[in-house]
């Protein structure tokens, strides 16, 4: 059976143009979401997938309106593969029924992860090219020398509750706690 999935990002779209493709296509029933595709929840879709058995395919237009980045949409597909349900875009022909489909979606897979392995890669190489010049990550510290001076004299007296020492320091306890750990 070929079920369909339509979306449109807002109410002012309009989904004739992939309703009409999706019915030519031979499909039995439509679900259609009208919610953007940033948005995790789509009830419509929610809705397609757990109506889909076995054996049946599901047929959406492009494939940008069924997943959000290609890494959603890879996660759609293998939960689509695990209860052995097709996917079907109109305009990319690509049907992971067939074995051609299936090699496409591989290569996507194997593509999204390359992606992800290059900026996890580069991300980490930034940063310690920025360590290495002496740069720290994060916040700046909000107290100079003579304010760590004061806190550390104050928190050491003990004659006052760490809530007042943070009012009059402007700081918060985890931050006055932080500047306690960095001080060993």
């Amino acid at each position: 059976m070929l079920i369909g999935y339509a979306r449109v990002s807002t109410e002012d779209q309009n989904l004739v143009l992939q309703v009409d493709a999706i019915a030519k296509a031979g499909c039995d029933r439509i679900f259609e979401d009208r919610i953007s595709g940033s948005v995790a929840q789509r009830p419509g879709l929610t809705e397609a997938i757990g109506f889909v058995r076995k054996g049946d395919t599901l047929v959406v237009w492009r494939l940008d309106r069924l997943g959000r980045s290609l890494k959603n949409l890879i996660e759609v597909v293998g939960q689509l593969e695990e209860r052995e349900i097709g996917l079907k875009s109109l305009k990319e022909a690509i049907d992971t029924t067939t074995s051609a489909g299936r090699l496409v979606f591989q290569i996507f897979g194997a593509l999204a992860e390359f992606e992800r392995n290059l900026i996890r890669e580069r991300t980490m190489a930034g940063l310690a090219a920025a360590r290495a010049r002496g740069r720290q990550s994060g916040r700046p510290m909000k107290l100079d020398e003579a304010q760590m001076q004061l806190l550390y004299q104050l928190y050491d007296e003990r004659k006052w509750p760490i809530a007042e020492i943070c009012r009059l320091m402007g700081i918060a306890k985890p931050t006055l706690y932080e500047y306690l750990r960095r001080r060993a």
